[in-house]
């Protein structure tokens, strides 16, 4: 079995680490047209008390492929697929959980869980979370049940899902692959809070960018290459 490393080296060659700064938004690290939160973020409600996400995934690029193919496609390919997210997950999680957890101005993160997906293969990233990834593993459950597939996956409704169990007083790692809108996300966490949880940080693997928009693809080529573990972009807020 290769190790964590070997599977997320290649990776480097195509992942962009988001970083704050002028023209980003301060919450999601949305690329805006000068302001400081993306239409998406002054539009939802805001329940998260930190994001970060491990990279831009570029619409039809390869981490946009692969965040999509894990989930639909079965076999042997379907199944790498799954160990190379876990591989990029872990060995994030591994140097920058610690990060989330002083935004949240705590020590650790008491439980991890996974945004509900009503999509194919939907359990995947919950089985990537919950078996494959150490760092996650022995501190996962199954916290959030959706309430209607009727609603959106891009539409914020604080009652979209809700909490299977009283969460009094902890604090929540929340997990999903993209983030586009931020919606669920936002959405995941409100039924976090309504369940007693005194913090909710949210990582994704994909903060997801269309190349095309306006200056994205100058900006997204200044970005630096190979990839940096070393760092995220709450560390990096710190600087």
């Amino acid at each position: 079995m290769p190790s964590v490393r070997e599977l997320s080296t290649p990776y480097e060659n195509f992942m962009l680490g988001p970083l704050p700064g002028p023209g980003v938004c301060e919450l999601c690290f949305n690329l805006t047209d000068g302001y400081d939160r993306c239409y998406a973020c002054s539009k939802n409600q805001l329940w998260l008390d930190a994001f970060v996400p491990i990279s831009y995934s570029v619409g039809y690029e390869q981490l946009h492929h692969v965040l999509r193919n894990y989930k639909r496609l079965d076999g042997e390919i379907g199944r790498r697929l799954c160990l190379d997210v876990a591989a990029v997950l872990w060995r994030f999680l591994d140097r920058h959980e610690t990060c989330v957890a002083h935004k949240l101005r705590t020590q650790a993160l008491d439980l991890v869980t996974t945004v509900p997906s009503n999509g194919p293969g939907m359990d995947r990233l919950r089985w990537i979370v919950s078996t494959l990834v150490r760092p996650t593993a022995a501190r996962h459950l199954s916290l959030l049940k959706r309430r209607s597939d009727s609603i959106s996956a891009h539409q914020f409704d604080p009652v979209k899902f809700e909490a299977t169990a009283s969460l009094h007083g902890t604090s929540i790692l929340l997990i999903d692959d993209t983030w586009t809108t931020g919606a669920s996300a936002q959405s995941a966490a409100a039924a976090l809070k309504r369940a007693g949880a005194k913090g909710v940080a949210a990582v994704t693997v994909g903060r997801h960018l269309n190349r095309g928009w306006h200056e994205n693809d100058r900006r997204l080529r200044a970005l630096v290459r190979p990839y940096r573990w070393d760092r995220c972009a709450l560390c990096a807020s710190a600087d």
